[in-house]
């Protein structure tokens, strides 16, 4: 077989790759994306589907001694771990709490800024061209809460993101159930922001870019990643097609990042965060208007096509361990109380790992030791919301051109190997 020759080799094909392969081919490249699997069938396909326009306060590790106690005892619903994992996740998670100290957590926010401000408006021309309009609801998000030490933090959290333009508004009891009517379970109100927007379905949307790849002229291709290798100045790999060459190649292999630039020579501080969802009909006439958060338990309702989708917060265990679905079994009973679910539509509970590193944000960055690698993940929570902006700051970066923000906060450089 004869080797076929690209510009830019992908390989991930998640949310995060398929945007950084459209970004890119906006830049005159031929462009090769591979995975072993379909498009946004790994990953990507369990989220809240939100392209979180207000989320500019990353997830910290919790600091409040009485709140670590409780998860040191797997008290907590939002968190969950494997006690044979500790050892090997120790490390990532000792950076992690030491990175969410005030003064340095400072520097997430501001890191997390410019990615934020501009994901809803970098994934906006991509959904018009793939023609995936019906698939996107304007309609944010709700935080709902049932106490007043509740609505106090829910409020405080909201008046710290007026300093980004974020717009909300405060519900009342009435207020909320104006949006929600099917809300129960003594909820008392609610912040709505109003900003993000909401995917029906998250692997809807990656399959729509996908066509739209293709479209494009790009070859998508199932094929083993592992097989990457560096012949002068391009990057081969191999395939049922034969070999396959680009000057330039993206790793966008999302909670299999680390592991595989780690055959590279580089060493980074990450972990996994694991989380479930189930679908679920609704009982009589009930309707779900709004994406909603349960402040109180720690969960998420999303409509969706296929139903009613609630999802976990975080399990920390091994990437690749059996299923522990204890999170969901405990949210369930509670979410039936505050929205009236029926039947379960899924056989079983999708479960996910998101690539998290310490200091919460992502690496879009050149390998600083490899001429023509680039890297591409580490998006935490927010894969889906940041895979568009990433698009463009890699593509931009690729082609030599100026970047439209700073790429310092993102670079790999920034840990050592």
């Amino acid at each position: 077989m004869v080797d076929r020759n690209f510009d830019v080799m992908v390989l991930g094909a998640g949310i995060v790759g398929l945007a950084v392969a459209l970004k890119t081919q906006e830049k005159g490249k031929h462009v090769l994306l591979v995975d072993q699997a379909e498009a946004g069938s790994k990953t990507s396909y369990g989220n809240a589907g939100i392209i979180e326009r207000a989320s500019f306060l990353p997830y910290a590790f919790p600091r409040d001694v009485r709140e670590l106690i409780d998860y040191a005892f797997n008290r907590r619903t939002d968190a969950h771990y494997h006690f044979g994992a500790l050892a090997s996740v120790a490390p990532w998670l000792f950076r992690y709490w030491w990175n969410s100290e005030p003064k340095r957590y400072e520097r997430a926010i501001a890191g997390a800024k410019p990615l934020i401000e501009n994901c809803l408006t970098e994934h906006e021309p991509l959904i018009a061209a793939a023609g995936a309009e019906a698939l996107i609801r304007r309609t944010g998000w709700i935080r709902a809460y049932r106490t007043e030490k509740k609505a106090e933090a829910s409020l405080r959290d909201a008046e710290k993101l007026k300093q980004f333009g974020v717009t909300y508004d405060v519900l009342d009891k009435a207020g909320l159930a104006q949006r929600e009517p099917h809300l129960g379970d003594g909820v008392i109100g609610a912040v709505h922001y109003k900003d993000p927007a909401n995917i029906s379905d998250p692997q809807g949307l990656s399959l729509a870019y996908r066509a739209l790849f293709e479209k494009r002229g790009g070859l998508f291709l199932n094929a083993d990643a592992k097989s990457l290798r560096e012949e002068g100045s391009e990057w081969r790999i191999t395939s049922p097609l034969g070999g396959l060459k680009a000057k330039d190649v993206v790793i966008a292999l999302g909670p299999w990042a680390q592991e595989f630039v780690r055959n590279f020579g580089y060493d980074l501080p990450m972990g996994v965060k694991r989380g479930y969802h189930m679908h679920y009909g609704t009982a009589g006439n009930a309707v779900l208007n709004h994406t909603v958060y349960d402040a109180d338990h720690s969960y998420v309702i999303a409509p969706m096509a296929k139903g009613v989708r609630l999802t976990t917060g975080a399990e920390f265990a091994h990437r690749d361990a059996k299923p522990t679905p204890v999170q969901l079994e405990k949210l369930e009973p509670k979410a039936r109380k505050f929205f009236p679910l029926a039947e379960r539509r899924d056989a079983e509970p999708w479960l996910g790992a998101r690539p998290c590193t310490s200091d919460m944000l992502p690496v879009i960055s050149k390998a600083p030791q490899h001429k023509g690698m680039w890297f591409a993940f580490g998006h935490a929570h927010h894969g889906l919301t940041l895979s568009a902006v990433t698009g463009r700051l890699i593509a931009e970066m690729i082609a030599g051109e100026e970047p439209f923000i700073d790429p310092t906060p993102y670079r790999v450089e920034r840990f050592s190997f």
